[in-house]
């Protein structure tokens, strides 16, 4: 069998974000395991289960750290790296941070996947870094029943000038640099073989230019949209800075294709986990398969950003706390 043969996605049993532990699960995981409040240099931790960790060096320099890997999410191996790649880069941008270094994360079958495919996922991800202007110095691998790739990344940020979790306002717009939608694609390539290069592009662009376009701004509320969707990360945003999000569902925008992903059925285990668990937080006035949509299972998905930023697409807002609706759709 030539290399071209090979369906990635075939070789595991999920794929992409939609792969990570649910979130609920998580949390109680990692429950009591915060240390931000024992040590001051550290200035994001556990303890929001924000994007990156975040330690404080001088006045002016704040180190950045986050690890991300996953299984395929495409059949293509060079595709896979630069996803992968641009999934991992996408923490230190959601910090407000700028990329400096990062080493490779391998699980590969070794007995099953020829190596020549593990080297075009690791030229991939090769080549979205030196977009970013960040090294690439090494790694680790692991022979894996699995493949698997990402990357551990390095960066830095002015601390004063962080983008987090916990500092949406009430009064400021929600916006999203990125439409939704790659879940369900990604999930109907994995089943039918079907290439989306619409999903790929947006899976590859790097949320550089949107991370500069907040700073800018002056804002300082962020997260990126990846494994819990849209709804699991604002949820998640609207908890920590004690506010309610309001989200107009007719003003998220959707990759072409999406809709039709979705009534056919392509719907991850991922995506229903993240909806039930936000669910009981949500105020609803949409159709299911509406909520269904923006508690997709995004990889390397867009910014979601507490403010109006010129890349962005404004989704709603955040009010005051409104009872027991972290969430509101409408």
């Amino acid at each position: 069998m030539t290399a071209t043969a090979y369906r990635l996605t075939q070789f595991a049993h999920g794929g992409g974000c939609a792969c990570k532990i649910p979130p609920g699960e998580l949390e109680d995981i990692v429950a009591g395991l915060t240390g931000s409040k024992a040590s001051p240099e550290l200035l994001v931790g556990l303890d929001d289960g924000d994007d990156a960790a975040v330690v404080r060096i001088d006045g002016n320099t704040a180190v950045i750290s986050t690890a991300d890997f996953f299984t395929p999410v495409v059949d293509d191996a060079y595709d896979f790296g630069r996803i992968a790649a641009a999934n991992a880069l996408s923490d230190i941008y959601a910090m407000g941070g700028r990329p400096l270094m990062a080493v490779n994360l391998v699980g590969w079958p070794r007995d099953v996947l020829p190596s020549d495919l593990l080297r075009e996922v690791l030229r991939g991800g090769l080549d979205v870094a030196r977009e970013a202007d960040c090294h690439v110095g090494g790694g680790h691998s692991i022979d894996d029943p699995e493949p698997k790739y990402g990357m551990a990344v390095t960066g830095i940020a002015n601390p004063d000038r962080l983008l987090r979790n916990d500092a949406a306002e009430a009064g400021l717009a929600i916006s999203l640099t990125k439409p939704l939608g790659v879940g369900v694609l990604n999930n109907r390539h994995k089943s039918t073989g079907e290439v989306f290069e619409n999903a790929i592009a947006s899976m590859v662009t790097l949320n550089r230019a949107a991370c500069e376009a907040a700073l800018n701004a002056g804002l300082r509320a962020a997260t990126d949209v990846t494994g819990f969707g849209l709804l699991g990360h604002l949820y998640k945003m609207a908890r920590a800075s004690g506010v309610t999000a309001v989200v107009d569902a007719a003003a998220v925008s959707y990759l072409d294709g999406a809709r039709e992903a979705l009534a056919a059925g392509y719907v991850s285990g991922g995506t229903r986990r993240n909806l039930d668990w936000v669910r009981p937080h949500l105020s609803a006035s949409v159709p299911e398969d509406e909520l269904l949509l923006l508690a997709d299972a995004q990889t390397s998905g867009g910014l979601l950003v507490a403010g109006e930023l010129p890349l962005g697409t404004v989704i709603g807002e955040f009010v005051a706390p409104r009872g027991d609706a972290v969430l509101q759709v409408r």
